[in-house]
């Protein structure tokens, strides 16, 4: 059994559509469909993220790294050459062709920085938890500190 569907989740939960969408993409996504160009992931500290794309042969002009519905896209198209470039060429062994990766990020997930060296370039993430969703702790009132709320009697 290779597919599973999650109709059902959808029909019986709500608030839960993106997690759904994301098992969804997940399952029906093929193995390898994408290998050009490869990149790393890795984790450069708690909350730093760092994506590294094997971009040879492509200029900073040739390359595109947006943020945008929860994705980051890096697009690289590489300009034409002329026919009197492409006419020395003995061996063209160095991929130029375009290419759209996409990457789907976390909530809270952004972009703090890009830059191309060596060939490689590197996209730099930063996760930002809001104040608001940062655990916090909370007080215990003990003895006298605690406030007690006293009732009315019904009969008064």
């Amino acid at each position: 059994m290779r597919t599973f569907d999650l109709a059902p989740l959808y029909r019986n939960t709500v608030g839960f559509d993106r997690m759904a969408t994301l098992l969804d993409r997940a399952m029906s996504a093929e193995s390898g469909t994408q290998t050009y160009p490869p990149y790393n992931i890795e984790k450069t500290g708690d909350d730093a993220y760092r994506i590294t794309v094997a971009a040879a042969g492509f200029a900073d002009a040739d390359l595109t790294v947006e943020s945008r519905e929860g994705q980051l896209v890096i697009t690289g198209k590489k300009t034409p050459r002329s026919e009197e470039d492409t006419a020395r060429i003995l061996h063209r062994g160095i991929a130029e062709r375009g290419f759209e990766r996409r990457f789907h990020l976390a909530d809270h997930v952004t972009i703090s920085g890009a830059h191309l060296e060596n060939g490689l370039l590197h996209v730099d993430l930063v996760r930002e938890v809001p104040e608001a969703l940062k655990p916090r702790t909370i007080q215990i009132a003990t003895g006298a500190e605690a406030k007690t709320i006293e009732a009315e009697t019904a009969a008064s």
